[in-house]
This record gives structure tokens, sequence and C-alpha cells, in this order.
């Protein structure tokens, strides 16, 4: 059987450029791709945490001729009400990576909070979209 893996997942942006100051400077993640192909007038742009694995493309909200007008209004509302997706990042320290990232401008909905599954925090992208940043533990139904 061959190999297949997951090599890039997407969010909707408003804004490319935004996302991508968002995403480097204060993720401190790295640009994988940014091509731009002025034919199409589009923007292939993907960032990653340093050190491999998956990339997220940053598309930005599609309108004419993929979606039309109303269509791509409501779509940018959802995106921004963060009803998008969601991304989960995995992390050694909770803490340590709310403090880090809250000292680069991060703006976090919860501090960071134990749950059965580990320690569990969530912030949003310029755009809206929801990113959960979690310390897994070892899986405990009484933890609190």
């Amino acid at each position: 059987m061959t190999t297949i893996r997951i090599a890039n997942a997407q969010f909707w942006v408003h804004d490319q450029n935004e996302a991508l100051d968002f995403y480097t400077k204060k993720l401190g993640w790295e640009v994988r791709a940014d091509v731009s192909m002025e034919a199409w007038n589009f923007r292939w742009l993907c960032v990653a945490p340093p050190g491999g694995g998956p990339a997220l493309v940053l598309m930005p909200v599609p309108g004419q001729p993929m979606l039309d007008e109303t269509s791509s209004a409501q779509l940018s509302e959802l995106v921004a009400k963060g009803a998008g997706g969601t991304l989960f990042l995995e992390t050694d320290d909770c803490h340590a990576s709310y403090n880090e990232l809250s000292a680069r401008g991060v703006e976090f909905n919860d501090p960071p909070t134990a749950q059965p599954y580990g320690i569990d925090t969530s912030f949003r992208d310029p755009s809206g979209n929801n990113i959960r940043l979690t310390q897994v533990l070892e899986f405990d139904p009484n933890r609190h």
C-alpha cells in the first residue's frame, strides 16, 4: 500500500499579510511557501512551526468566480465568528507557551486550564480562526 500523509491544512483568512505577520512574528512559525501566480490573481502562502510536519495554508476568503459576492461575505462573517474550523496545537508545557506567546502579543481566550486530557487554552488569529493549545497528559476522567 502506498503512503499517504497530511501535507497541509487550510484556514480562510481576511488578509494574507496580516495573517503572515501573526503566524511568523507572534507564533514564531516559518514560511514554507509564498508563491504569487499573477495570471490567476492567487497567492499560495504556507506557514508551519519550525521543525517539519504539515503546514497551514493561509487562503484568502474567495470571491468571484469561486463564490458570488453574497456567499463570500457570508463565509467571511462565519470565519470572523470562529466557525471556519479549529487548529489543534500541542505543546510540552502549556503554561510556558502561554506566557511566551502572551509576551509576543497573542491574546488568549482563557488561561491554561486542567482538563481530563491535559492542560488546554485557546486563542484566535486576526481573521477569527480558533486555535487550541494543549499539553496532553495521561487521560484522567477525574481531573478537573
